[in-house]
């Protein structure tokens, strides 16, 4: 099974959620090790009091120095067109590939461009800028620190495996991600997943109720 055919209503359902839980009721199927399937704390919230998003991995490699070489880069044309062949709700999850990060890897305008073709957020190893403006959208985002500049900025590759916070994360893969972190879930289990998360929540309210 792939991600993109977990079900509308799963992902529906998952929306519903925090991360915590859905990372919870994951480790119940024993489908992977505990400590592996979720991004690092070195990538945090933006904006804290934004609700949980869920979506499905567009990804792309960055960089924003040296100076890109003409015609040996990919363009946001291109993004957009393999953003558009994942189901509606999208993640954006960028790789930077400076060490250390030189500028921002998104600001107000790319991810009112995101938002435009279907997007929930961002996700960046790297940095972010514009944050009132980006906050005003709504539009979930996610990264390591923040940036005023844009430097050289530049697509490297799309739709290959990126690695972010310490986990590699592949086109389509399904996010769910909030203030507390950010979890793929294994495409096998998603609905399962889905479907056990309320009466997760109801043994825990059983200890939270005693």
């Amino acid at each position: 099974m792939t991600n993109h055919e977990v079900s509308p209503e799963a992902i529906e359902a998952l929306h519903k959620y925090d991360s915590p839980t859905i990372s919870n009721v994951v480790e119940l199927f024993n489908f992977r090790p505990r400590n592996a399937g979720y991004v690092d704390s070195t990538i945090k919230a933006l904006f804290l009091e934004m609700p949980a998003v869920v979506g499905f991995a567009s990804t792309a490699t960055f960089r924003a120095s040296p100076p890109a070489e003409k015609g040996r880069q990919a363009s946001l044309r291109l993004q957009i067109e393999a953003i558009s062949t994942l189901p509606a709700r999208r993640i954006v999850v960028f790789e930077d590939l400076d060490s250390p990060t030189v500028a921002a890897t998104f600001g107000e305008v790319t991810c009112s461009v995101y938002q435009r073709f279907g997007c929930v957020g961002l996700i960046t190893s790297g940095a972010g800028r514009d944050l009132e403006a980006v906050r005003k959208l709504g539009f979930a985002a996610f990264a390591s620190l923040v940036c005023v500049s844009h430097g050289y900025c530049h697509f490297k590759e799309l739709h290959v495996p990126v690695k972010v916070g310490r986990l590699t994360i592949r086109p389509g893969d399904l996010i769910p991600a909030d203030a507390n972190g950010i979890v793929v879930i294994p495409p096998e289990i998603a609905k399962e997943v889905a479907e056990a998360c309320p009466a997760f929540i109801e043994s825990e309210q059983v200890i939270l109720n005693y």
